[in-house]
């Protein structure tokens, strides 16, 4: 129970930093207390954003194909033997942080943005990008969620002309990363805070926004909406979106759909993408 309560707290904590750096644009005539919250992650986007970073970085010589293959074996593996558990996720967090100690944030945004437009821009859903753009059609602002580091994240809703971002918060000292979070993760029960604690400065109506994902680990948030939709969803969010009549959109083709765009990145496997990445920002900045 003291672990619950302890977790629980974390996930809040998590929430309100999250919240706290979310910076929107500008919407006109708009819709002042509806949004839509979105997932990236095998939701807005084909396979996982920090592992087509990580590939971004080796095609730059960062670090090895071997490495980075090395790295989406793991991230595969952990999503079918299921082992994302606290412990794991605590395991990979101080695992990642100390490695991302020392990388300018201004360096991990440019790079970000090159990466975004060479490898990723080809793997959004467009059908989930049309989704999103129906809500700014709408005069409702639009908000990425997810655990990938806030600076990709926003990377990703300018690249999309979104609202902004809420993602993982890491601590900054003079434009340089720490090696600490500010908080903890965002994912799963921290994803519904940091939704929660932004209602709550924006003046949302919960009851009238709505948010996507992916898998079942994002049914916190999906259950604070009034309106959720699971898009291209894995076998446990599907069989509990159909028994509670949510809406389902699946933009994936053929008998494998579930298999496009592996490895895919959750909790812990979007932390151990930030170690590659981090590694090879490192080799490259004391080779330099």
């Amino acid at each position: 129970m003291r672990r619950l309560l302890r977790r629980r707290t974390e996930a809040e904590m998590a929430g309100e930093v999250a919240a706290a750096a979310a910076v929107p644009a500008p919407v006109a005539d708009p819709d002042t207390t509806a949004a839509a919250f979105f997932d990236v992650d095998n939701t807005m986007m084909r396979g996982a954003s920090i592992y087509h970073f990580a590939r971004g970085l080796a095609s730059r010589g960062l670090f090895t194909t071997k490495d980075l293959l090395r790295f989406a074996m793991g991230q595969a593996l952990f999503r079918l033997r299921g082992n994302e558990n606290a412990e794991h996720i605590a395991q990979a967090k101080e695992t990642a942080l100390a490695f991302v100690v020392g990388l300018k944030v201004n360096d991990v945004v440019r790079l970000g943005e090159e990466i975004y437009d060479e490898v990723m821009a080809d793997r959004i859903w467009a059908g989930t990008r049309a989704l999103a753009q129906s809500h700014l059609d709408a005069g409702q602002r639009v908000w990425l969620v997810t655990a990938t580091p806030v600076e990709l994240s926003r990377v990703i809703a300018q690249r999309l002309g979104l609202t902004g971002a809420l993602g993982t918060v890491a601590e900054t000292q003079d434009g340089v990363y720490t090696g600490r979070l500010v908080g903890d993760l965002l994912h799963g029960p921290a994803k519904a805070a940091a939704v929660k604690a932004l209602a709550r400065r924006e003046g949302l109506d919960l009851s009238r926004c709505t948010a996507y994902s992916d898998s079942a680990n994002d049914l916190p948030l999906l259950q604070i909406v009034g309106h959720p939709c699971a898009i291209n969803p894995d076998s446990e969010l599907l069989e509990h979106a159909r028994n509670n009549n949510w809406m389902i959109r699946d933009f994936r083709t053929g008998r494998k759909a579930t298999m496009i765009g592996l490895p895919i990145a959750v909790g812990a496997g979007a932390i151990a993408g930030g170690v590659a990445a981090a590694i090879a920002l490192r080799k490259h900045y004391r080779s330099a």
